[in-house]
């Protein structure tokens, strides 16, 4: 049997960050970057395993217990997550895990990737747990980590950070996965790694939505990158950060704003698994996946080709969406498309993304989308460094009028990583104390004040903002007008749980 090389561990953070809704509403969604490193490392010759705490809803006391049963060489921690929010927010758990790791068992060598890392490298590797960190998202950097004793020798190795005499120390920057290299060096996902109760992926969860708001259609559920990054440089988004190759300090998102695209043919292939063990709902993971033809046109024609009746949604910006292939949207099963809106005032939207956002009528796309029959996520930020409670209000009323399917509305955070991040470190803006403070939905969530209102008053808003919308009647009579009469109970359901809040004195 092949030695254990490398443990990719995903410690479940689900109850802080979502307090009530953690139970039935949140998503559950597959840990795609653990199955990225895996199928990797094992394409590299390396023995590796997933242990997925959130889908087994493991204790960190049990989880801790397993990982000692498998007993690898190295422990890593991989801290993603879908959400641009969620490499910080998972470092609740996986920290947690860590310690008590490292506490029963310190033989065990712990290392930490994900987007939080990259963005504070220096800051994960001073906890007294962590062993090693991988930069950027760390896959030559790990192959070359497991050639090593995970001693000594690891002073040689590109792109990580280790600890010499218990001081902590970044080694020379490794490249990412060019695009060239990406069919090679990340081939696909390794999907028979993960837990499941009687068939593949049944552990997870789709988003409620996502399911028509029905309890019954959110498992099995799988999620999917076929391109990682971003060419946009928006203020309030990290999600670059894991492209970075430069150690210096101050290093944001935005100096790094790579996209790079897997092959059709290994996506549909990868597609093609998912069918075969019986998947069907399935997140498309990608931060801009309507935004370049050439990748996209081919991915969706080769999905209707193959007929293989998928429930799909994915991302786009409202100044990207294409009229001329919505209808080829629908026929391979993208029947939701997430939109970034983010702001109702255009000057605050221009500002966070850097004047990026074409002129457009935002009404008109929402119109285009529905026509194709293609449900919308319209996503709304609250807070942005210019909000006003008029701006805010200006948020709320177009998210009233455009009433579409589902509405997110997040508050304002300088999320690690992000170019926003170091402004609020530049002008001495108050900062979470943890890491449960940059989770949008948690109790100790500690958004952004803007120039003219707290950070309470801002949370205040948002919480108001999404009990409004999902307690609006014409929003719920076209829920069961669309879905049907359980659907539309579902949400009002959903509707009754109120988050805590410390910031409110709750």
């Amino acid at each position: 049997m092949r030695p254990l090389d490398v443990l990719f561990i995903n410690a479940d953070s689900s109850a802080a960050a979502y307090q009530e809704l953690a139970k039935t509403y949140s998503a559950i969604e597959p840990p795609t970057w653990s199955l990225l490193l895996a199928q990797s490392c094992r394409s590299r010759g390396f023995g590796v395993a997933i242990l997925d705490a959130t889908a087994e809803r493991l204790t960190h006391e049990q989880a801790v217990s397993r990982i000692a049963e498998l007993n690898p060489r190295l422990a890593c921690f991989v801290v993603y997550g879908q959400n641009p929010n969620s490499g910080t927010t998972n470092m609740i758990g996986n920290t947690e895990c860590a310690a008590l790791l490292k506490s029963a068992y310190p033989h065990i060598p712990i290392c930490f990737v994900g987007s939080h890392t990259s963005a504070l490298p220096l800051e994960v590797l001073s906890l007294p747990f962590v062993d090693f960190v991988l930069l950027n998202e760390g896959v030559y950097a790990l192959w070359n980590l497991l050639a090593t004793n995970l001693k000594e020798e690891a002073k040689n190795v590109l792109g990580i950070g280790h600890k010499l005499d218990g001081i902590p120390v970044l080694n020379p920057p490794e490249k990412i996965v060019p695009q060239e290299r990406i069919d090679l060096d990340m081939p696909g996902y390794a999907w028979d790694l993960l837990p499941y109760k009687q068939k593949p992926l049944d552990l997870y969860r789709a988003h409620f939505w996502h399911a028509e708001f029905s309890h019954e259609k959110r498992t099995p559920f799988a999620a999917i990158y076929t391109s990682l990054g971003c060419k946009f440089k928006c203020d309030f988004c990290m999600i670059n950060i894991v492209n970075r190759t430069d150690n210096s300090e101050g290093v944001s998102a935005a100096n790094s704003p790579i996209m790079r695209f897997w092959s059709t043919d290994l996506i549909l292939s990868e597609f093609e698994k998912l069918a075969s063990m019986g998947v069907k709902t399935v997140r498309i993971s990608d931060e801009m996946f309507f935004l370049n033809k050439k990748y996209y046109e081919p991915l969706v024609c080769g999905l209707i080709e193959r007929g293989l009746a998928f429930s799909l949604w994915t991302y786009s910006r409202v100044d990207t969406v294409r009229k001329d292939i919505l209808d080829k949207f629908l026929q391979a099963g993208i029947k939701w498309l997430a939109l970034g809106i983010e702001a109702g005032n255009q000057t605050v939207r221009y500002e966070v993304s850097k004047g990026s956002f074409k002129d457009i009528n935002i009404r008109d796309v929402i119109q285009t989308v529905r026509g194709a029959g293609i449900n919308i996520i319209s996503n709304f930020i609250v807070g942005l460094p210019d909000d006003n409670y008029e701006t805010m209000r200006q948020t709320e009323s177009l998210a009233l009028e455009l009433c579409s399917e589902m509405m997110n509305v997040y508050p304002c955070q300088a999320l690690p990583g992000s170019p926003l991040y170091f402004q609020a470190k530049a002008n001495g803006w108050k900062l979470p104390d943890s890491y449960a403070g940059y989770a949008f939905l948690s109790y100790e969530s500690q958004p952004l004040p803007t120039k003219y209102l707290s950070a309470a008053e801002v949370l205040k808003f948002r919480d108001e903002m999404w009990h409004r919308y999902f307690t609006y009647p014409p929003y719920l009579e076209l829920i069961e007008r669309k879905f049907g009469l359980q659907e539309r109970k579902n949400i009002e359901e959903m509707a009754k749980i109120r988050l805590k809040r410390k910031l409110l004195g709750d």
